[in-house]
C-alpha cells in the first residue's frame, strides 16, 4: 500500500514575521518526529494577511526567491527530511511581486514553485494591489513523495485549475489558504461562506479522483485602518480523500498541528470505479476558454 503521512499546522499569525516562522520551523521539527513525510502550511504564513488594507510599505514583507525566506525554509525541510509546501510573498522585481508556493525536497533543494493565478480583489482583501497574476501555468510540482498540484487560495475556487493539474499526473491537490468571516456577516451567512468553501474543494477531489489538502490560518487580525472589524480567520483545515471524505479536519477557532495518512492507491481503485476521465467530451469543451458565452 502506498501510504503517505501528512502533516498540516493551523497557525495564528502576530505582526512579529520572526516569532511566526520560529514558530513553525518548531511545529515542523515535531510533525517529522512524529513521522511526517510531507508538510504543508498556510498561505502567506511568515506574516498577518497585509492585504486588509493597500499600503506600498508592507511590500518589504516580499523577498527574492531565491532569497532569504527560501533560506530558511530550505534549512527546516532539510534539517527534518520532509518535503515542505510554503507559500511566501515574492519579490521578482522593483514593482512586480507575487504569491508564491514554493515546495522543498527533503533535501532542503527547491522542487518547484507556482505563482497564485487567481487574485481577489474585495474588501479585506485588497491581493490586486500587491500580487501580479501567476506566470507558471497551472503545472503538479514532482518531489520524492509524488507529484503535487499545489495552487493557492482563491484558486481553491476554480475547478479548471484542479482538473489541469489533475490531467498533469497530480497526485494531491493542495492548497494553502487564508480565509475567513468579517463581523458584520450574520451567522447564518458566515455558515454558508464556510460550507461553501468547503463543499467546493471537496468537489475537486470527487471530480480528479484525488486526495485534497487544504491549510488556512485561524484567530482574528485586525484591520489596520479600522474601516472594517478585521478578519477572524475560520481555520477549518482539511485533508479529504478522492470521494471527498474527511480524513482530518480542524477546528475553526484553535492552533492545530494534525498528522494524518492519505492511501495513494485509493485514487487509482477510486479512478477504476468512477472513470471520469475516460467519459469526458473533450471536444465540446473548447468554449471554456471564452469569458462568458452569449
Amino acid at each position: 500500500m502506498n501510504k503517505l503521512k501528512v502533516g498540516i499546522i493551523q497557525q495564528a499569525n502576530s505582526a512579529n514575521v520572526d516569532d511566526n516562522c520560529n514558530r513553525l520551523a518548531q511545529r515542523i521539527g515535531k510533525l517529522a518526529q512524529q513521522g511526517a513525510q510531507l508538510i504543508v502550511l498556510q498561505e502567506l504564513h511568515n506574516s498577518l494577511y497585509f492585504c486588509q488594507t493597500e499600503n506600498v510599505d508592507l511590500f518589504n514583507l516580499a523577498s527574492p526567491i531565491p532569497g532569504k525566506d527560501t533560506e530558511f525554509y530550505s534549512k527546516v525541510a532539510k534539517d527534518n527530511g520532509v518535503v515542505l509546501v510554503t507559500s511566501l510573498f515574492e519579490k521578482r522585481a522593483a514593482g512586480l511581486y507575487h504569491n508564491t508556493a514554493v515546495v522543498f525536497e527533503k533535501d532542503g533543494s527547491i522542487a518547484g514553485k507556482y505563482r497564485k493565478m487567481h487574485i481577489p480583489d474585495d474588501p479585506a482583501y485588497y491581493e490586486k494591489f500587491y500580487f501580479t497574476p501567476g506566470d507558471l501555468g497551472f503545472h503538479p510540482i514532482q518531489t520524492s513523495v509524488g507529484k503535487l498540484g499545489v495552487q493557492v487560495c482563491w484558486d481553491q475556487w476554480y475547478p479548471e485549475g484542479a482538473r489541469l493539474m489533475a490531467l498533469q499526473g497530480a497526485e494531491i491537490l493542495i492548497y494553502p489558504t487564508a480565509i475567513g468571516w468579517e463581523s458584520s456577516d450574520t451567522d447564518d451567512e458566515k455558515a454558508r461562506q464556510r460550507e461553501a468553501w468547503i463543499t467546493v474543494q471537496r468537489g475537486h477531489a470527487v471530480a480528479n479522483g484525488l486526495p485534497v489538502i487544504t491549510v488556512n490560518r485561524v484567530g482574528h487580525e485586525p484591520d489596520p485602518s479600522g474601516q472594517t472589524n478585521g478578519i477572524q480567520f475560520w481555520g477549518s483545515s482539511f485533508v479529504a480523500g478522492p470521494q471527498g471524505e474527511f480524513i482530518v479536519q480542524a477546528s475553526s477557532d484553535k492552533e492545530e498541528d494534525i498528522l494524518t495518512e492519505i492511501d495513494l492507491e485509493r485514487s487509482e481503485n477510486v479512478r477504476r470505479w468512477w472513470p471520469f476521465l475516460r467519459d469526458r467530451r473533450i471536444e465540446e469543451f473548447t468554449p471554456l476558454t471564452k469569458r462568458f458565452i452569449d
